[in-house]
């Protein structure tokens, strides 16, 4: 994998984000060159994590790559570091993109492995969807994860909803309940409960989500 330039300090990082949003044309151009170009270390570290994934490394780099470009687009520096938030942005991109592409015949489990990190531990859905800061998510442990998840399962979930994402993934048994079986067992068909499944996990994404940026 290439190597990348250093990453901006913080003074070069602010001054940047003002001409990004402040700047002319071309001076707003090229702070946008800066920082995408200045962050690729933080693509390629990102990346790392899913290199037992069958998937082409440089395909990896171009998706995470589309992810940084957003997070310079959309970040606000009240928000912090860019490098916090972009972090965010690059791995939700690799995620669609991972999903998208259904590897698995399956929808993608919160627990199941899609891949490892540099250390070679497993990775889940869940761990992605929480991973804003490497150094705070390493330091939690699942309960803490799950305990946090089911707070977000109550609060911004139906009743149907919270139902099937506790049956599909086992979150109180331990048992994966599969979309045939529950579709079965609330009496409507696997492709509505597949879509209800869909619209859960991304209220759930979109809260984490939130509750980041507070």
């Amino acid at each position: 994998m290439k190597t990348f330039p250093q990453p901006l300090s913080a003074a070069e990082e602010s001054d940047c984000i003002y001409a990004l949003k402040n700047g002319n044309v071309k001076e707003a151009a090229e702070a946008k060159k800066t920082l995408i170009e200045h962050n690729m270390r933080l693509v390629a570290h990102i990346v790392k994590k899913y290199q037992n994934i069958e998937e082409d490394p440089e395909d990896l780099i171009s998706i995470g790559t589309i992810g940084l470009i957003k997070a310079v687009d959309s970040f606000d520096i009240n928000k912090g570091r860019l490098a916090t938030y972009a972090c965010r942005c690059i791995d939700n991109e690799l995620l669609m993109m991972l999903r998208s592409r259904k590897k698995v015949a399956r929808e993608v489990s919160l627990y199941e492995p899609i891949g490892t990190d540099k250390e070679g531990n497993e990775i889940s859905l869940l761990d992605v969807i929480e991973n804003h800061d490497f150094d705070v998510v390493e330091r939690l442990d699942t309960r803490e994860k799950l305990d946090k998840l089911k707070i977000y399962l109550n609060r911004v979930l139906s009743r149907r909803e919270r139902e099937i994402i506790y049956l599909r993934y086992g979150i109180t048994t331990g048992r994966e309940v599969t979309q045939n079986e529950i579709g079965k067992k609330l009496g409507i068909s696997r492709s509505y409960v597949s879509r209800i499944e869909k619209k859960a996990l991304y209220k759930l994404r979109c809260e984490f989500d939130k509750q980041e940026n507070k």
